[in-house]
């Protein structure tokens, strides 16, 4: 008996999964590597272990804690748009130090 290993198709969850994982990663899910389930979740297996790509611009609770206590000592508010954007809070705080 001849010992042949065929190759089985993604399940379409691997391939939603994997397309999931994608977007999240913002990388390209190779075309070949969906033909084959074994090569498929090999890929699933390497992006899952990634770190999401993320852009949170709003400014971290330590920011908006000195910023808060910097607007106290010199008797100002801070700008409602630093709430909105990390560089510009990180600006009015250098600023205001």
């Amino acid at each position: 008996m001849e010992n042949t290993s065929y190759a089985l198709p993604a399940t379409p969850r691997q391939i939603a999964y994997a397309r999931a994982l994608a977007s999240r990663n913002r990388t390209h899910l190779p075309w070949e590597v969906q033909q084959d389930r074994r090569s498929l979740s090999a890929w699933i297996e390497a992006q899952a272990k990634l770190k999401p790509v993320t852009q949170d611009s709003r400014p971290t609770s330590k920011q908006v804690a000195f910023a808060e206590k910097l607007a106290r000592i010199k008797r100002r508010a801070v700008p409602d748009e630093c709430f909105r954007d990390k560089g510009l809070m990180s600006k009015w705080i250098d600023g205001n130090k």
